[in-house]
């Protein structure tokens, strides 16, 4: 949380003046090990409309916990802190050792669900994703004890990081083996996959490996990844390019108002899969529609007294 509040006051000063949305992404490691040695990584997605998010989210963290070396430690900097120095005695410097210490720092899941469940905050406000992949990931946990583990880890997700074919169609419910009726059932519904690129060099920031990028459809906000996980197969996609909705020559792009001091938004971007408007009363819904409509030459031709037929936002005449 330091490193995202460090990112928003850069935003804030000026700089990232490309990036539009920033919110934090909380990776936990579970105290579960994979078949290739690793831990089962967990992500806390965290929308960052509310203005107590930062101090709210350090709550639901201090609330983890961890034991080792004869002490519990807390998922707090100065406990983390404590627990790199345990862990290695040689370390002096405290920000090496609270590198260390969050490396080493588990999280039991049943702890992590029972925190984020009581949490009206956390259930409102924080999408949970989990690696969906052999290494460090679901898929590595194959042991048959822990096939039900898995499934509640699994049940327990909002979204799975993964980019392959093969998982995608099974959160999907295109695999054979499968329904989307049975995924519902086992694992709480269907899944949206995500894929980021995991860049830990410059050189790396925003090229996913086989430019797999994630795209999600909505407006440029939190709520959108949330409308993906109720709509996965409507909204969100994993791919070099976006898939195609439309022959381009008939979508509409963009809706201009000019010379209307009355528009609070004169220019709004659409989406090509639009099908619906959806506001408050009174926020311009109709508007909108008659808009478009007008400019399609959808009101229809004018009549003998030189008026349009009318429209329940625009006069006739």
């Amino acid at each position: 949380m330091d490193t995202y509040k460090r990112v928003v006051e850069a935003k804030t000063a000026g700089r990232l003046d490309q990036i539009d949305l920033i919110f934090p992404n909380i990776e936990l490691r579970l105290d579960k090990g994979t078949n290739k040695g690793r831990w089962v990584n967990i992500h806390l997605l965290i929308r960052p409309d509310d203005d107590d998010h930062v101090a709210k989210a350090n709550r639901l963290l201090k609330a983890l916990t961890f034991r080792a070396y004869d002490e519990v430690f807390a998922c707090t900097p100065d406990d983390l802190t404590s627990l790199g120095k345990a862990a290695d005695p040689k370390i002096i410097d405290d920000g090496a050792a609270l590198r260390h210490g969050a490396e080493k720092f588990k999280v039991g899941f049943d702890q992590l669900r029972e925190e984020y469940e009581k949490s009206a905050w956390a259930r409102k406000n924080i999408l949970i994703a989990v690696a969906g992949g052999e290494t460090d990931g679901t898929s590595g946990v194959r042991d048959g004890a822990d096939v039900t583990l898995r499934r509640e880890m699994e049940k327990f997700a909002d979204v799975i990081f993964a980019s392959s074919q093969a998982q995608r169609d099974f959160w999907l419910g295109r695999k054979a083996n499968i329904s989307k009726d049975e995924l519902v059932e086992q694992y709480g519904g269907l899944k949206p996959c995500l894929h980021g690129s995991d860049a830990h060099g410059n050189g790396t920031v925003g090229l996913p490996v086989g430019k797999r990028y994630s795209w999600i459809k909505g407006g440029l906000e939190f709520d959108a990844l949330r409308q993906a996980c109720v709509d996965p197969e409507g909204r969100a996609f994993v791919g070099e390019e976006p898939p195609s909705t439309g022959t381009p020559s008939q979508l509409i792009d963009t809706v201009e108002v000019i010379n209307a001091d009355w528009a609070k938004t004169p220019k709004i971007a659409l989406n090509p899969g639009l099908v619906a408007i959806i506001g408050a009363r009174g926020s311009g819904k109709t508007a909108l529609a008659d808009m478009i409509a007008m400019g399609c030459d959808g009101i229809g031709a004018a009549q003998g007294d030189g008026s349009r037929p009318s429209s329940s936002f625009f006069k006739p005449g």
